[in-house]
């Protein structure tokens, strides 16, 4: 130990006379160093100014590497900290990208799943043929349905043509049914009034803006599955902002393990009678 820091020393010393006197020739070209530290030391004392940079800052063992911690931490959270030995900041990382992909997965599916009820839902209980009845009834259209091919679904029943051009020459009603299996028709139906009397439990009549049990029932169980998503879509914004979390922490915290890894060589001034001299010394650091 005591060789290494004898090396340590000299090199210090030779990095920072070398630069003083490297800067002072090129600003005035007149100070010059005898060799012997005792009258050197006054002659640096009036031009030495310590820095906070370690001269062998880049040379120090175990040293890391801020960027490269970053990117491991970019692309796998807790990479970096793993890097930098910082082992339980990174547990914390992988536990939270664990637990936001887990969610991210469990809701997407979730939100699959109802959206699959609520479908079937509404084939069950929602027709094309009975909203382009009421259209025909009570709005004077003549939409063509076919009511004797058997074996045909009710959305296979109906001209989708004609009914849309029934909708657009009906001013109060907003929409233009999109084709069957269309996410827009299965949000449609649950959402607009105008559709109110495609639900087998509407009760009848003119009046297309009753809210019947089933199209209650039905925009709730769509709800349920926005929900769901969006749910899975904010885990997924939060996967991202752990990666970027982990990545700055990760320079950071690379920063701060170089930092507590700290070998301090350095010219001390001592004050004695005649003046000012300076002392070399080593002084080392550990903080945990």
């Amino acid at each position: 130990m005591k060789i290494i820091q004898k090396i340590l020393i000299i090199l210090f010393f030779i990095s920072v006379f070398g630069q003083i006197a490297k800067g002072q020739a090129s600003e005035t070209g007149k100070m010059q160093l005898t060799g012997i530290l005792k009258n050197d030391s006054r002659i640096i004392s009036n031009y030495y100014s310590e820095t906070k940079t370690h001269p062998f800052a880049d040379d120090i063992p175990g040293r890391k590497t801020p960027m490269l911690a970053g990117l491991f931490s970019a692309i796998i959270p807790g990479a970096g900290q793993v890097y930098n030995e910082d082992y339980w900041i990174a547990g914390i990382f992988i536990a939270l990208e664990a637990a936001l992909i887990t969610t991210a997965i469990i809701y997407d599916k979730k939100g699959d799943d109802q959206t699959k009820s609520f479908q079937n839902f509404a084939d069950e209980n929602w027709s094309v043929v009975d909203y382009a009845k009421w259209l025909n009834q009570y709005r004077n259209h003549s939409i063509t349905i076919d009511e004797t091919t058997p074996g045909l679904k009710p959305w296979e029943r109906v001209n989708w043509t004609e009914l849309n051009a029934a909708e657009n020459q009906e001013s109060d009603l907003s929409h233009t049914l999109p084709p069957y299996g269309d996410q827009q028709y299965y949000e449609q139906i649950g959402k607009y009034l105008q559709y109110s009397s495609g639900w087998n439990d509407f009760p009848g009549g003119a009046n297309q803006n009753i809210v019947s049990p089933n199209f209650k029932f039905y925009s709730g169980e769509r709800g349920q599955a926005n929900d769901f998503y969006n749910t899975a879509s904010t885990a997924v914004v939060g996967i991202y902002i752990n990666h970027l979390l982990s990545a700055a922490e990760a320079v950071w915290g690379a920063t701060r393990f170089n930092s507590n890894l700290l070998v301090n060589l350095r010219v001390e001034t001592i004050n004695l009678a005649g003046g000012i001299e300076l002392v070399p010394t080593l002084k080392m650091k550990f903080s945990f």
